[in-house]
């Protein structure tokens, strides 16, 4: 499937902000009610994905550090950004959260759901931490030969919200070989269905975290989703992941 988004524009005086706001947030929005997910092609260019990818290296900007092996999440390892965010990351977040808080909405009504989030990011992160969630979530993930990352949902706590974001820091084919970014929908009483999704660097995709709504002859339902990569052949892939709630 191709979502048919453009690349949004990169600015140099408002670069996050100008780019967020040049994607085709209809055509994304439909895409996202289709699949649950959509690809934003070239969000970051190439020497912007090098500097974020080189971050990994220096581990003072990180909280924490999962090697996914000792915890069964798979092979390979991430790192949680500690805050303050850098600059890029946090911009990210915050003009991305924006966009999506309406559709976030939408979803949550469709599905019943009475929780609604605020317009600013910085008032459900306001949310999140008077529940104790308070940990910053954007991480850095690294993959080598063999390493593959399970399916899986990222949740953290009581306060959820329902997309995140990933982006693809290394070149397929280049830089790595395999490492397909992987997404599994469970709807009621049907098998699993799987998507491959295409992304190349600097590519962004937009995903469900947890349920997203369907249309059925009786109307909405719910449908679970799940996320990871597959096993890596050759080199290296470096990933950042942006997550809009904080942990606890």
């Amino acid at each position: 499937m191709t979502t048919g988004i453009a690349p949004p524009a990169r600015s140099a005086t408002h670069p996050i902000e100008a780019r967020i706001a040049a994607i085709d947030w209809p055509a994304l929005s439909v895409a996202l009610d289709a699949e649950g997910w959509a690809v934003v092609p070239g969000l970051f260019g190439d020497a912007e994905c090098d500097a974020l990818a080189a971050c990994y290296d220096a581990p003072q900007g990180f909280r924490s550090h999962v090697h996914m092996a000792r915890h069964g999440f798979g092979r390979g390892e991430y790192r949680y950004f500690a805050y303050p965010l850098p600059a890029p990351v946090a911009d990210l977040r915050t003009a991305l959260y924006a966009r999506l808080a309406p559709i976030a909405n939408r979803w949550h009504a469709r599905m019943g759901m009475d929780v609604r989030f605020p317009d600013a990011h910085a008032a459900f992160l306001a949310r999140c931490h008077a529940a104790g969630q308070a940990r910053p979530t954007p991480l850095l993930l690294s993959y080598g030969p063999g390493d593959y990352n399970c399916l899986h949902q990222d949740l953290y706590g009581e306060h959820v919200f329902p997309l995140q974001l990933a982006v693809l820091l290394s070149a397929p084919g280049d830089d790595f070989t395999g490492g397909e970014f992987l997404l599994t929908e469970q709807r009621p009483r049907m098998q699993s269905r799987a998507a491959v999704v295409p992304l190349g660097k600097g590519d962004a995709v937009v995903f469900a975290v947890n349920t997203r709504p369907v249309r059925g002859a009786r109307g909405d339902y719910r449908v679970a989703m799940r996320h990871g990569v597959s096993a890596l052949r050759t080199g290296q892939r470096r990933t950042l992941g942006l997550i809009f709630h904080d942990a606890g």
